[in-house]
This record gives structure tokens, sequence and C-alpha cells, in this order.
């Protein structure tokens, strides 16, 4: 646990220093594992469960999706009542505004212990990025299991809104798996929209990590690397919001 405590640390360190970090997964695996983390292969197997996103306000089905919010306190991570996500269109221009019902995150899934090592590991660090002052009694927590996919000719959009914030407080995108895809750079960028940095997310539990009050963040178009077969680009995103 000691090497655990150390590995968030320097985490936290980062983010507090620039606002975000690229972690590594053997960097990431080194935190999920004392947290429980096992069985990845049927967590990761669970992103070929995913209906379409209908809400793409560009037309576009090249996304798929899960949902669910959890409660983060001192007494251990909950899960709420299945409700739809919201976000402003101040902060999602292309399809905020309304509210957006997606399927629930299955109940297995929302119960399986590579989630709850990956629930767990935020609540700590977002804790420690959280000045004792400003640290709430619970963090409301969404998840958000993607799938992009790209076909022959058709790129995929990550982030087809732009750079954008979340509207929250601190953000986790955990890239599960990637077939048959090329690009998909992740930019961050400062407050007046000038780049801080980019990498791209290549191998299983590499992650990015924002403060989304200090920094931008969006995702290049993915396309196939072999233009005749389709390709996907599956991650795990965590939210957590002072409630």
């Amino acid at each position: 646990m000691q090497g655990m405590t150390h590995r968030l640390d320097a985490i936290a360190a980062t983010v507090a220093r620039d606002g975000f970090a690229f972690v590594r997964a053997p960097e990431m695996q080194g935190v999920l594992e004392p947290a429980g983390l096992r069985d990845w292969s049927r967590f990761a197997e669970s992103w070929n469960d995913l209906g379409v996103d209908a809400f793409m306000a560009d037309g576009g089905r090249y996304r798929r999706r899960r949902f669910a919010c959890f409660r983060a306190s001192a007494h251990g991570i909950d899960r709420k009542p299945h409700q739809p996500h919201y976000q402003s269109r101040d902060y999602n221009p292309l399809n905020g505004g309304i509210q957006r019902w997606f399927d629930p995150v299955t109940d297995e899934i929302g119960r399986h212990p590579a989630l709850r090592a990956i629930l767990d590991t935020c609540h700590g660090l977002f804790n420690r990025l959280t000045p004792a002052a400003l640290r709430p009694p619970s963090w409301h927590v969404e998840i958000h299991q993607f799938r992009i996919e790209a076909r022959p000719g058709r790129a995929g959009q990550p982030t087809p809104e732009g750079m954008h914030r979340d509207g929250v407080d601190w953000v986790l995108v955990l890239l599960v798996d990637r077939i048959n895809i090329s690009s998909g750079e992740t930019g961050i960028a400062d407050d007046a929209r000038l780049p801080l940095g980019s990498f791209t997310l290549t191998d299983p539990l590499d992650s990015a990590v924002t403060d989304d009050n200090r920094v931008y963040h969006a995702v290049t178009p993915v396309m196939p690397l072999d233009p005749a077969q389709p390709g996907h680009r599956d991650v795990l995103v965590v939210t957590f919001r002072r409630e």
C-alpha cells in the first residue's frame, strides 16, 4: 500500500502543478491493483454491449455508451438511482441543454471489482487534490462507458464538441481498448485555449487526469488503420463533482 500511496501522491503532484497528468498503464496498474483491480477481461468485454448514443446533434451514429451515477464519501461508494446525464450548452454546445437518458451500466459492471478499484482510486486522488476547506462530505460521481466506432471512409469523433470542459471538478479518462484505429490524440489547453500538451492513450489502463476547472481537453478523430475493416476506441470516463 505504501507504493500505491507514493504513486497517487506523484499523480496528484503532477495534476496540481500542470492541471493534468498523462498516466501510463504500468503506473496506473500499480495504483489500481492494490485497490482491488481484477477480472479485467470481463470488465473490458462489457464494452461489446453498449447501446447507440441517439442524442448526437451532428446526426452521427458512431458513439455507443452506458451511464451510471454514484455517491462517493468516507462511508464508501454507493450507486444512485438511474438518472439522465445533463450538461449546459456552456460546456457542451453540440449536445448540451437537454436531459439525455442513456442505457444504464449493468448491475454486474456497476459492482465489478475493476470499476470499484477505479472509483476508490479516483476518490483518494481527487480528495488529495481538493483543499480540505473545499472538500465536500460526498461527491457526485458519473461514469460513462464509451465506444467510438470508425468505419471505412467515416471517422469516429471522440469529442465532437471540440475543445471543452465537462462542467465538473475532476475527470479521469481511462483507455479500455483500441482496435484497428489511428490517431485519437488527446490535447490539453489552458483558459485561453492555448495548448499545454498532447498525448495518445494507446495501451489498456493508459489514463488522462484533468482538473476541469483549469484546463480544456479534446481528442482528435479516429480512422481505421486497415481501411477495409471497422475499428473502435473504448474508454471509461469518470467525473467527480461537489454535491
